[in-house]
């Protein structure tokens, strides 16, 4: 389970809005210096905070939490990874395999790249669908480990 700190945002039924601040580990990098996302960082403009809807586990009353409340967060790395090479690889492959394709069918070039990219636009779709059908599943939401006591959130 990877874990991830939050503050509670609101309240809902058998679930909390979480707004959680997104960092990277660029501080940590050799080659902080020479990147882009380092200088992003350093510069303040990939600093966010993102909202998610979590679910509250059994073992904690819904009703301790309040809007304000530091909470620990976790995310099964299964659903994690799955969820990464479908974002991710499914509209390559979409685009490789009609610009393969349209090249198999020996059409010029301009065709292979409208038909690449029309892959790469229909995979996406087709992710994008999945992604909507799912939104409230619950196998698929991170869910409230525990509320957190104290200090500002940090690194876990």
């Amino acid at each position: 389970m990877i874990h991830e700190r939050g503050r509670v945002v609101a309240v809902e039924s058998g679930a909390v809005q979480v707004e959680t601040l997104r960092r990277s580990t660029c501080s940590g990098c050799s080659v902080n210096a020479g990147c882009g996302q380092g200088l992003l960082e350093r510069l303040g403009v990939s600093q966010g905070r993102s909202r998610v809807r979590a679910l509250i586990s059994p073992n904690l009353a819904s009703s301790s939490l309040k809007p304000g409340d530091e909470i620990l967060l976790g995310v099964d790395e299964d659903l994690l990874l799955k969820s990464a090479l479908l974002f991710y690889l499914s509209p390559l492959i979409g685009l490789f395999a009609l610009a393969l394709l349209a090249a198999r069918l020996d059409l010029g070039e301009p065709l292979i790249i409208v038909a690449g990219l029309a892959g790469f636009l229909l995979a996406w779709l087709l992710v994008r669908r999945h992604a909507r059908r799912h939104t409230d599943d619950p196998a698929m939401q991170p869910v409230v480990l525990r509320a957190l006591v104290g200090g500002p959130p940090g690194p876990v």
